[in-house]
C-alpha cells in the first residue's frame, strides 16, 4: 500500500572543504548492470549522475587524492540473487565499471560481495595505511550500497561527505530517506558536487585525526 510521508528537513551544506592529503573518494558500484540500458538491475537516475561522478573523479585526480572504486561481484549460488535477481556476475559486461569512469592503474578497485564496501574487503586497511580520515562517497544505490558503506565508515569514525547530485536510487523516497539518515544519524555532511572544495595538502598525509575503536 502506497502512502505519502514527509521527509524531515536535513542540512545541505553550501560549501565543504576537504584536505586532499586525508580525504579519499569512494565511487560505489558504477557498473553497467546498474547504470546502462540493458543492465539487469538498472537504477533509473544512475546514468544521469555520470557527469557529477566524473567531475568528482577529476577533482580528486587533480588534487592527488586517493580514489577507490567498489565493484559489486557475485558468482553462482550467491544468496543475494534470491533478493535482487542475477546481477553483477563476475566477468560479464554488466559487472564491469562503466567506460566513462574507467579506473586508472594507480586507482584501487575493490570487489565486494555485500552492500557494505568495508565488509570482507581491505578497504579500512588501505584507508588507515594512507592516513585518511574523510571519505567523499558517490555512486549507486543511495540507500543500499552507498548508505551501508557510509554507515560502516561512520561507525569507524571517518567523516562522511555525500554529494547528493552524485548518488542515485531506485525511488526518490529511498534517496531522500538515506540522505536524511546520513545527516541525522551518521553526522555526515550532505552537499553537492560543485560545493566540494579542495584545500592545501598538509604534509605527506601521515598525520591524521585519531580514530578510537573498541574491540
Amino acid at each position: 500500500m502506497r502512502r505519502t510521508v514527509e521527509v524531515p528537513e536535513y542540512e545541505v551544506h553550501p560549501r565543504v572543504r576537504v584536505d586532499p592529503a586525508r580525504t579519499a573518494l569512494l565511487v560505489i558500484d558504477m557498473q553497467n548492470d546498474f547504470v546502462k540500458e540493458g543492465g539487469t538491475l538498472v537504477v533509473p537516475d544512475a546514468e544521469a549522475t555520470l557527469p557529477q561522478v566524473a567531475r568528482l573523479r577529476e577533482l580528486a585526480r587533480h588534487a592527488a587524492m586517493k580514489i577507490v572504486f567498489s565493484q559489486d561481484t557475485h558468482d553462482d549460488g550467491d544468496p543475494e540473487w534470491s533478493i535482487w535477481g542475477e546481477h553483477a556476475r563476475r566477468g560479464t559486461w554488466g559487472w564491469q565499471i562503466v567506460d566513462e569512469l574507467s579506473p586508472r592503474e594507480d586507482e584501487v578497485v575493490l570487489q565486494k560481495v555485500r552492500y557494505d564496501a568495508f565488509y570482507g574487503t581491505p578497504l579500512d586497511h588501505f584507508l588507515c595505511l594512507w592516513g585518511m580520515d574523510t571519505l567523499v562517497i558517490c555512486g549507486t544505490v543511495a540507500n543500499i550500497c552507498v548508505h551501508y558503506t557510509a554507515a560502516s565508515a561512520a561507525l569507524r569514525w571517518y567523516d562522511v561527505v555525500i554529494p547528493r547530485d552524485a548518488v542515485s536510487a531506485l525511488e526518490p523516497f529511498d534517496l531522500e530517506s538515506s540522505l536524511r539518515q546520513t545527516a541525522f544519524l551518521l553526522a555526515g555532511r550532505v552537499t553537492t558536487t560543485d560545493a566540494i572544495e579542495v584545500g592545501e595538502r598538509s604534509g605527506d598525509g601521515a598525520a591524521r585525526r585519531g580514530r578510537s575503536r573498541l574491540g
